[in-house]
């Protein structure tokens, strides 16, 4: 990417273009159920990997299961004395934070629903705002004077302030590298902060009569001179904005407006991406809910549903979910079908039919699906074509399936799936050993397989050195092998692992076209 690709002039979609798009573009969302626990206002909903949390102007934080929805037996979460605004989980969801008028941010444990940390924000304001940082170091709440409360997080201590006199902080967003923030206030300003509350940008009028939420895209776009970020805000001119955040080597930060989405005719409350920021789903005073394609910023479609304002909306990170909540006192939740783009395009040209997004694909035997992907099923066809057929039960009563299979090793063979025989234990790891060397010979980009396994990689991230790795394999190298570089074998200057949902996107399109 060179700095003239960052580059990107304004673009204003008018709302008769829009509705031509929305009535061009077929369904493709459905209502999985509503909940209808809370007796107030929903304020805010939130994914993690197995929760969604909801948060009402009831005093209450609801908890529930994603599989089936039913909420957890601890919940609801009662300990504000008044109206809860926002909630949100910590990257590894083991913790919930929210804040409330009562001036006051509660860290609760989501295994338990006790709670863990009572943060006082200073001057005793009413808390609007809360939001962790991608590495779960810090924690940001903002209140109604105006002011930014920057916590350290392990040890729940008060880091720093900053504040804009005369305003209500009412969004707040931290950069995917978590080395920089914005916020928004109802005076209708996006600033730029970074962790020693210095202010580097101020974006001045971004939204006519107030910000009402903002969010970054996870996308990370580098060159030798300057990083980009994309973050979308909304307001009360109806309006959702896509901006182009360029930081300069120099430390110098601006913002570029690159995208206004017209699609509804109220004030825009919320707004959130998809894991892979593909998707941005909006809702509105005007009781809509839309999802846009961020990338193009073209509307997808509209989902009617709620009867009052939709206040609330998020994607879950792991399953094709959209969470939405309203001044109805319901949060809907909807499932994104496959092929959303629509438009008459194939799958595979269909720039969003993504690893988070694709629906089960039609059986096509396991010659042509890679190892990974391969079921329960596919492991014992497979075992006894390698004359390991003794072996076929004990695998489906420990339900291996592709993804377990590359994961084995001599010592959970043994001690997990207590198979006593050395020799069969050799033979299993000798035929995993050439599933993987033949899927490395069978074409796969060299990009796409781990530095540390060779093997394709289904959780990529960006490390310090530049190179991208598999999650857990990299987690266990930088556990193990004191923060070295597996590349260059130089140290790392921090641990920190950014998702790199480019190269996951592309692993995807990948897998689907062979």
């Amino acid at each position: 990417m060179t700095s003239s690709q960052l580059q990107t002039g304004s673009k204003v979609f008018s709302l008769n273009n829009v509705r031509q798009q929305r009535t061009s573009c077929p369904k493709m969302a459905s209502l999985v159920c509503t909940l209808q626990d809370h007796r107030d206002d929903v304020n805010w909903v939130a994914f993690s990997s197995q929760l969604l949390a909801t948060c009402s102007g009831d005093k209450s934080v609801r908890l529930y299961n994603t599989r089936d929805f039913s909420e957890l037996s601890f919940s609801p979460l009662e300990g504000h004395g008044y109206g809860v605004h926002c909630c949100c989980f910590s990257p590894c969801g083991q913790f919930l934070a929210s804040c409330s008028t009562d001036a006051t941010t509660l860290v609760w444990s989501t295994a338990s629903g006790e709670i863990e940390a009572v943060l006082e924000h200073p001057g005793r304001s009413p808390v609007r705002i809360c939001v962790f940082s991608p590495d779960s170091a810090h924690l940001v709440s903002g209140a109604s004077d105006g002011s930014l409360a920057l916590w350290d997080f392990p040890s729940k201590r008060l880091l720093r302030t900053g504040c804009v006199d005369d305003t209500t902080m009412v969004a707040c967003s931290f950069s995917p590298c978590g080395q920089f923030l914005v916020s928004g206030s109802t005076y209708g300003d996006l600033r730029v902060w970074d962790l020693d509350m210095k202010q580097l940008h101020a974006e001045k009028d971004a939204h006519d009569l107030g910000v009402t939420c903002c969010a970054f895209a996870p996308d990370i776009l580098r060159d030798s001179q300057v990083v980009q970020f994309h973050l979308a805000s909304c307001g009360q001119d109806n309006h959702v904005k896509i901006w182009a955040v360029n930081k300069w080597s120099s430390g110098v930060v601006k913002m570029q407006l690159v995208h206004t989405l017209t699609g509804q005719s109220a004030p825009v409350l919320t707004c959130a991406y998809s894991s892979d920021g593909q998707l941005l789903v909006s809702g509105s005073v005007d009781k809509t809910v839309t999802v846009y394609d961020a990338k193009n910023a073209v509307l997808l479609y509209t989902l009617n549903q709620h009867e009052r304002y939709v206040t609330a909306c998020c994607f879950s990170p792991t399953s094709p979910l959209i969470a939405t909540g309203s001044m109805d006192k319901t949060v809907n939740v909807w499932r994104v079908e496959d092929g959303l783009a629509g438009h008459g395009e194939s799958n595979t040209k269909n720039p969003y039919h993504s690893a988070l997004f694709s629906q089960a694909l039609a059986p096509a035997g396991r010659s042509k699906l890679l190892v990974g992907d391969w079921s329960e099923e596919d492991v014992s066809t497979w075992l006894s074509e390698e004359g390991l057929d003794a072996l076929v039960d004990t695998f489906r009563r420990n339900n291996i399936d592709g993804t377990e299979l590359l994961a084995l090793t001599k010592e959970t063979l043994l001690s997990e799936l207590h198979i006593e025989s050395a020799g069969q234990r050799g033979k299993v790891l000798r035929k995993v050993e050439e599933l993987k060397g033949a899927s490395v010979s069978s074409g796969v980009p060299d990009e796409f397989l781990c530095p540390i396994t060779r093997e394709l990689m289904r959780e990529p991230v960006l490390a310090a050195d530049g190179y991208s790795y598999e999650r857990e394999a990299m987690s266990t190298w930088i556990h193990s092998k004191n923060r070295s570089s597996p590349m260059t074998n130089l140290p790392l200057m921090t641990t920190l692992l950014t998702p790199n949902h480019t190269l996951k996107m592309a692993i995807a399109r990948w897998k689907m076209s062979q």
